[in-house]
């Protein structure tokens, strides 16, 4: 099993930043990809950006190119979320995922753990 805490999240004005934290513990170590996600009131969940560890590639999704850059820290287990430039649209709950199987890691249906959300909420 692997826990995951996320932090970080808040009331931004656009155009300004926020850094998501999402912080690991327990099996750590059988983690593939990690990545983090989004659901807005009334949509679907969407990939928001994603780590596979084996080879450190990386992918966003086309709305946060340029704007938003994932990172982790192997040695406090913790993975980030960079947010600048944030638009209204970028309100959601925002949450981070680790998979422990060989799947496409970009992938929603690919993740087997989730933290437990924390909002997002850009007003204009």
């Amino acid at each position: 099993q692997v826990q995951l805490v996320e932090s970080g999240g808040g009331l931004v004005q656009a155009g300004g930043s926020l850094r998501l934290s999402c912080a690991a513990s327990g099996r750590t170590a059988s983690v593939f990809h990690l990545g983090w996600f989004r659901q807005a009131p009334g949509k679907e969940r969407e990939t928001v950006a994603a780590i596979r560890r084996t080879d450190e590639s990386i992918y966003y999704a086309d709305f946060v190119k340029g704007r938003f850059t994932i990172s982790r820290d192997n040695a406090k287990n913790t993975m980030y979320l960079q947010m600048n430039s944030l638009r209204p649209e970028d309100t959601a709950v925002y949450y981070c995922a680790a998979g422990s199987r060989l799947a496409t890691y970009y992938a929603s249906s690919s993740y087997d753990y989730w933290g437990q959300g924390t909002q997002v909420t850009v007003s204009s």
